[in-house]
């Protein structure tokens, strides 16, 4: 009887689909959130589905164009949330924010990574940091310090590759782990507010200042400091180099934690720890960096059901679920510091003492842009010294991108005629 009654209730719970891109490395977090979720509301079927995280990123929009998207879909805040938005694909969540109170729960600065044109179209899931995440044995060995000048930096480089150590992994496969770099030294040098100006098309990929950080990159890609061939590994078979010891550290952001920490068992503040970038001109203001991941809500979804489920998503066990199992900190500002290990506390601290928080380059520009750049930063690892020729063709599809019409198509239900895709029918 007590079977029968579980089954009914089953049966009976409405289905609302969650599309996210936390699987592979990546994954932690979100089924234990689902799960958690569904426990508490039984009245409700949250179902997550993890796509590959690449897939993700094509797979989204074809699913919104066709008119039939997930109710419920992980997203970065930023330009390609925005991108989104323009188009008439998600549905605001003013009314969500408004009667949950989240302006209480997230702070400033992330409620506005969720808006776009004066109207909320996301909620914060995590908040993650780039900093270089490195192996403490092979500092310890050397009689390292965690570098804190530009200087200092190629002084702890050259140490590490004289005894036979690579100093810097880089899986450049997949394009997007090498924007860090182009972001962080553009940003120690140039400042947020010309790297913005580049971001929103009123600087040129050709200027002296973007030249500048690509040639104190080359600099060390002519020294021989990273892993070599860093276009042949992923994010993640990188990061392995630096757990195994061949390479000391890596330009990386904390969902690194999730993988070191949760999926590999290396302790944190043991086995790998953490430091922000080094300054590289003193007078430069500081600037924290790194992405936003929300949950949005699809224009052609569940809508009514999906702002109903969103709120809970916001509630302080679910976002340190998330953080837990991510590495992320959680965005909500009622999850306590003590919450968090003694690492992820110094990371906040970081966060929280920096001026100015900055997207990476692939969410602070719009996508058909952002995908030159990504082109040209593994052109440029791939072969430095052409970099005048990949400057200046990154300057002109850049442009070229800006003035095409956006390839988006706007429905607002599934006027296809197709039959409803496998994953949404589970």
């Amino acid at each position: 009887m007590a079977l029968a009654s579980a089954a009914t209730a089953a049966q009976s719970s409405e289905k609302i689909v969650l599309l996210h891109y936390w699987s592979g490395a990546l994954r932690g977090g979100i089924d234990d959130m689902a799960a958690a979720f569904n426990a508490q509301h039984p009245h409700y079927n949250l179902k997550p589905i993890a796509f590959e995280h690449e897939s993700f990123k094509v797979g989204i929009r074809v699913m919104l164009d066709s008119g039939q998207p997930p109710d419920i879909f992980s997203y970065w805040a930023g330009a390609r949330l925005e991108s989104l938005a323009a188009a008439d694909q998600l549905a605001p969540l003013d009314t969500v924010w408004q009667e949950a109170r989240l302006d209480d729960v997230f702070p400033g600065p992330l409620a506005a990574a969720c808006t776009y044109d004066g109207r909320k179209y996301g909620l914060p899931l995590t908040q993650h940091f780039v900093a270089f995440f490195y192996n403490r044995k092979i500092f310890a060995s050397l009689g390292l310090s965690p570098p804190t000048t530009w200087e200092e930096f190629r002084t702890v480089c050259a140490r590490i590759k004289a005894t036979g150590i690579a100093p810097l992994a880089l899986g450049a496969r997949e394009r997007w782990p090498a924007q860090f770099w182009f972001d962080y030294l553009l940003l120690r040098t140039a400042g947020p507010e010309y790297r913005q100006k580049l971001m929103d098309g009123e600087a040129s990929y050709t200027d002296p200042q973007v030249l500048r950080a690509f040639s104190l990159w080359q600099s060390l890609l002519d020294a021989g400091y990273f892993f070599p061939a860093p276009k042949a590994y992923d994010w993640s078979e990188a990061a392995k180099q630096v757990f195994h010891g061949q390479a000391a550290m890596i330009l990386m952001g904390t969902w690194i934690i999730g993988l070191f920490d949760g999926q590999m068992g290396w302790p944190q503040e043991e086995g790998f720890d953490f430091f922000v970038f080094p300054t590289v001109d003193p007078g430069v203001p500081d600037v924290a960096l790194g992405p936003i991941d929300v949950l949005a809500v699809a224009k052609a979804g569940n809508v009514g059901a999906a702002e109903q489920v969103l709120p809970y998503f916001a509630a302080t066990g679910l976002q340190e679920t998330m953080s837990a199992g991510s590495g992320a900190l959680a965005p909500s500002r009622e999850v306590a510091p003590d919450f968090y290990s003694p690492l992820k506390r110094r990371l906040a601290a970081v966060i929280r003492a920096a001026p100015h928080w900055a997207f990476n380059y692939d969410l602070a520009t719009p996508p058909a842009v952002a995908e030159a750049g990504l082109d040209a930063f593994l052109a440029f690892v791939t072969r430095p010294h052409t970099l005048t020729a990949i400057l200046a063709e990154t300057e002109a599809k850049a442009k070229a991108a800006r003035v095409r019409p956006p390839a988006v198509k706007t429905q607002t239900g599934n006027n296809s005629g197709t039959e409803a895709p496998a994953w949404k029918k589970q």
